[in-house]
């Protein structure tokens, strides 16, 4: 098992080439917090935004919620190819 996981890294940066097969509760937690701190940042930015005077300061608030919700949005399609082809994989067998 050990020596998969070596075979899936880049030695020398420590580069993970491919997924894990499997995502571990403890990644399953980190990956619900990532959302949730995407989620909050999106709210936070569009709430200033929507009450700062300075135009300047209104459109980097705006920019700053839509950096966040691609990266939301990113994630939700990397867990979303992950179940489709775990499905997938299973339906085969």
């Amino acid at each position: 098992m050990q020596q998969q996981s070596i075979n899936n890294m880049d030695q020398s940066q420590g580069i993970m080439m491919q997924p894990p097969v499997m995502v571990t509760v403890k990644d399953s937690l980190y990956l619900t917090d990532m959302l949730s701190w995407n989620l909050l940042a999106i709210k936070k930015a569009h709430f200033f935004a929507q009450n700062i005077q300075d135009a300047n300061i209104k459109r980097q608030a705006e920019k700053c919620a839509q950096m966040h919700q691609k990266h939301y949005e990113k994630i939700l399609a990397h867990l979303n190819d992950t179940n489709q082809t775990q499905t997938s994989g299973l339906q085969q067998q």
